[in-house]
């Protein structure tokens, strides 16, 4: 399997450093050193290995930049995209403008997302799980799947 599994807890230190949990170093691609981080499409952050990163940059430098939609969506997507290695002592240090951002704090839990991690605040994380239903989640389920279920069958 290539990619993520799992959710994680961990705390920002006061600098906005943390540990990378060992359930996720033990997913980690060997040559995974660097790492891109940037605002997620919800109040989060998005980690992602540079092999990964690298490939979804090459496309949206592809993208047309006559139209006004791709500079709006590349200002935003790319707005505040930092290139972090972890420290001595296998830190991450999240930069005050993605924290700010994202809302960190303290309590953080890491989400595997395929292939990239997001880091939530762990109360918005709790939140916005509480606040889905059942019956919303499994709506929302038919939507996406539809197809998958069809090319599957």
């Amino acid at each position: 399997m290539k990619g993520f599994l799992g959710e994680y807890e961990a705390t920002l230190d006061a600098k906005g450093r943390f540990l990378l949990p060992a359930g996720l170093k033990k997913q980690m691609p060997e040559d995974a050193t660097t790492f891109v981080v940037n605002r997620g499409f919800e109040k989060c952050l998005t980690l992602y290995p540079l092999a990964t990163w690298e490939p979804i940059f090459t496309e949206i430098s592809k993208l047309n930049d006559f139209d006004p939609k791709v500079r709006e969506f590349r200002r935003y997507f790319l707005n505040g995209a930092t290139e972090i290695e972890p420290d001595s002592a296998g830190r991450i240090l999240l930069p005050p403008n993605l924290k700010e951002h994202a809302g960190l704090d303290k309590d953080i839990v890491l989400v595997s997302a395929v292939n990239k991690i997001e880091i939530w605040d762990a109360a918005k994380y709790k939140q916005f799980f509480d606040s889905f239903s059942p019956d919303a989640f499994s709506s929302l389920a038919q939507q996406v799947m539809t197809t998958v279920a069809e090319k599957v069958s």
